[in-house]
């Protein structure tokens, strides 16, 4: 029975000393973290966690840390597992609200909404997640406008490139048939007496006059097309 008793007395007592370890690592990376040596405060919250994995104020306090080195991917990780792992209602809005933040800092707007209302279905009342969603709807917005802009200016860019190819498609052919008429012309002049100059009526020279006026128009509407083508309270991160 003594045997006994000491078996299960050294195991309690290892027990305590593991969770007293992983708490003076925790109060280390406190310390740090007033400093605002973050690198030095994350590094004792994860030796704390691997003493403690169920330590979610470590989990947490990493996340912070992580968050001020602007590591958002890993602090967004961290944040999430601390609001799924802990029983406390009040420590889930704060965590959530601190994913969401690190969701916002990365441009992921519309990722960062679902754990904004999340914080705010805890806690109805807390001010900053609820002015941090309503600027996450915002610029969700912008962006989905901005998008919607460029993808009409490059619909527009196509249909204009559309009729750039058909212009030149009608330019080629004018071009075909304005060489077949010169063609015709100069056999038309072979057979003639060279000493015979060929004549227009004047309905003839009309046309012409008004064929090139038309053209050198069609040529300036290309170029002047062508001219103008050419030319917050919001990152605040809650701590436990």
């Amino acid at each position: 029975m003594n045997k006994a008793w000491t078996i299960i007395l050294l195991a309690l007592f290892s027990v305590g000393a593991q969770a007293q370890s992983d708490k003076q690592l925790l109060r280390r990376g406190n310390k740090a973290y007033v400093r605002e040596d973050f690198e030095k405060a994350a590094s004792s919250y994860l030796n704390a966690l691997e003493k403690n994995p169920l330590n979610d104020k470590a989990g947490f306090n990493l996340g912070n840390a992580l968050f001020r080195q602007q590591n958002f991917e890993e602090a967004l990780e961290k944040y999430r597992t601390a609001a799924d792992m802990t029983r406390n209602r009040e420590r889930e809005a704060k965590a959530s609200y601190n994913a969401g933040n690190s969701l916002l800092q990365s441009g992921k707007y519309a990722e960062s909404i679902p754990y904004y209302q999340r914080a705010l279905r805890i806690d109805p009342d807390d001010e900053d997640a609820r002015y941090n969603l309503a600027y996450a709807l915002r610029m969700l917005q912008q962006q989905q406008q901005q998008q919607n802009g460029e993808d009409q200016n490059k619909q527009g860019d196509n249909q204009q490139q559309q009729g750039n190819n058909q212009d030149q498609n009608n330019d080629q052919q004018q071009n075909q048939q304005n060489q077949q008429q010169q063609s015709q012309d100069n056999n038309q002049q072979q057979q003639q007496p060279q000493s015979r100059q060929p004549q227009l009526s004047k309905e003839e020279a009309e046309r012409l006059l008004q064929a090139l006026t038309n053209e050198e128009k069609q040529t300036m509407d290309k170029v002047n097309q062508q001219r103008f083508r050419t030319g917050p309270r919001v990152t605040r991160e809650k701590d436990w």
